[in-house]
């Protein structure tokens, strides 16, 4: 059973700083890319953050280049998100997610979805 297993939302006010952690367990591809959607309210997900296994590549979304940085621990199979100068457009539900290399960083494209952590951000 895949598992992906996120954690470290909460309230921060505008210009504070989280850490979110996902523990991902079951899934058997040899390559693969992980990271991080968030769907505010009204809005489409998005995806924010990705990693890859082959390389340790990175992409960010346009509006968290700068502030967010993503990162791994293979030893623990947890991949995570630091966010930093935080903005209450920040405000979402964060998704852990995880899709096969080769693949596009979008909805239609992941293999798995974790449950979600809330990340609100006050102004």
């Amino acid at each position: 059973e895949v598992q992906l297993q996120a954690s470290g939302g909460g309230l921060v006010q505008a210009g504070g700083s989280l850490r979110l952690s996902c523990a991902a367990s079951g899934f058997t591809f040899d390559d693969y890319a992980i990271g991080w959607f968030r769907q505010a309210p009204g809005k489409e997900r998005e995806g924010v953050s990705c990693i890859s296994s082959i390389d340790g590549s990175t992409y960010y979304a346009d509006s968290v280049k700068g502030r967010f940085t993503i990162s791994s621990d293979n030893a623990k199979n947890t991949v995570y998100l630091q966010m930093n100068s935080l903005k209450p457009e920040d405000t979402a539900i964060y998704y852990c997610a995880v899709t096969r290399v080769g693949r596009y960083w979008a909805p239609h494209d992941i293999d798995y979805w974790g449950k979600g952590t809330l990340v609100t951000v006050s102004s």
